[in-house]
């Protein structure tokens, strides 16, 4: 039974809002708990500014392995070959020091086959912390 208007017998539809109210809270709702309340991501060091009465910072014992396109293997300046390499580190590691980490670095044209390789001796070296220095 729908209401009629004037004389010419046609109805009027309403529109119950009720339930799309009701559809949009629900929606509302579902998107709140879905939201990721926190970020995740990698830890980082984040450097911090130095200050006036901040003590000198220590020598640094890093130490840096260069790959060159040739092959030659370089610590620190030294020329190695990659059997010696090991051994080099191991003896470098005993020693003790203040050996914060080992920086790879390999020529730009270099397969990473062979950056890879030295990384690999370096970590079976007992070296902690190595990281991968940009040409």
């Amino acid at each position: 039974m729908g209401m009629s208007l004037g004389g010419n017998g046609r109805s009027k539809a309403d529109i119950n809002m009720t339930p799309m109210i009701d559809v949009l809270l629900v929606l509302i709702i579902i998107f709140m708990v879905i939201t990721p309340t926190k970020s995740r991501g990698l830890h980082a060091l984040v450097p911090q500014e130095a200050t006036a009465n901040a003590p000198a910072p220590e020598k640094s014992a890093d130490i840096v392995i260069s790959v060159h396109r040739d092959g030659v293997v370089e610590l620190n300046q030294e020329s190695l070959d990659m059997a010696r390499l090991q051994v080099r580190l191991i003896r470098l590691f005993a020693e003790g020091g203040a050996i914060n980490a080992v920086f790879v670095k390999g020529d730009g044209d270099l397969e990473f086959a062979r950056i890879a390789e030295v990384i690999d001796i370096t970590k079976h070296s007992g070296v902690s912390r190595i990281a991968l220095m940009p040409n």
